[in-house]
């Protein structure tokens, strides 16, 4: 069933699916008994189970929530997740204190020393992020690692830190049903040609730029 189907559906119920007027509430069931035969049958469609490349970009704010939404989502299903960070790495953020109670099932790798402008070392960042991409590629084998997360990865591709070829190919070092989550902003167009799924966050407005205010604890770290 083409998703054109779906969608007119949808529209025919107005914005949200908001409730009818009681006048029309038999017209309203019969088009919710419509949609809901159409996604069932799409849902029945789609019964391929692959590992996923999934990458975060954008300029806005939620990059690395999302992909810790996964690993936590992963971890309640009680599967082993990997996480290394690229770049970030001078400080210790709220969610590594917090998954800490998951034990082995979460290994956690800031390899970085902070922000760039920060070590304002070129060289000294290139070394640490080879030597965090070569952690990465123990875990891409690894078949016990349901989800690989490469945090901060695609400012390392950005920064020309690590090539574009490299990831691609530890990206085909995993098991068939390993998942891996890259984030960052500047993703390359290499990279999002691969990827299964792609979400860039937009940035409409953000209180440091706008307001003055301070990166906050649960907030931004």
């Amino acid at each position: 069933m083409p998703d054109t189907e779906l969608d007119q559906v949808a529209a025919e119920l107005g914005p949200g699916g908001d409730l009818a007027p009681e006048a029309d509430q038999d017209g309203y069931r019969r088009r919710m008994a419509r949609r809901k035969e159409v996604q069932q049958q799409r849902v029945g469609e789609r019964n391929l189970e692959k590992g996923l490349v999934l990458v975060f970009t954008g300029d806005g704010k939620g990059k690395t929530t999302a992909a810790l939404g996964l690993v936590l989502r992963t971890l309640g299903h009680g599967e082993s997740v990997a996480v290394v960070q690229f770049i970030k790495g001078g400080w210790q953020p709220g969610e590594a204190r917090a998954l800490e109670l998951f034990g082995d099932a979460l290994a956690w790798h800031a390899l970085g020393e902070g922000f760039t402008w920060e070590t304002q070392d070129r060289e000294r960042d290139r070394q640490l992020v080879q030597r965090a991409w070569e952690r990465s590629l123990d875990y891409l084998a690894d078949g016990n690692r349901k989800l690989v997360v490469l945090d901060e990865v695609n400012v390392a591709l950005k920064l020309g830190y690590l090539a574009v070829e490299q990831v691609l190919e530890g990206l085909a070092l995993r098991p068939e049903l390993t998942h891996v989550a890259l984030t960052g902003r500047g993703a390359p167009p290499a990279l999002l040609e691969r990827a299964d799924l792609v979400t860039e966050m937009k940035l409409l407005r953000h209180p440091f730029r706008e307001q003055g205010v301070k990166a906050q604890a649960g907030i931004e770290y």
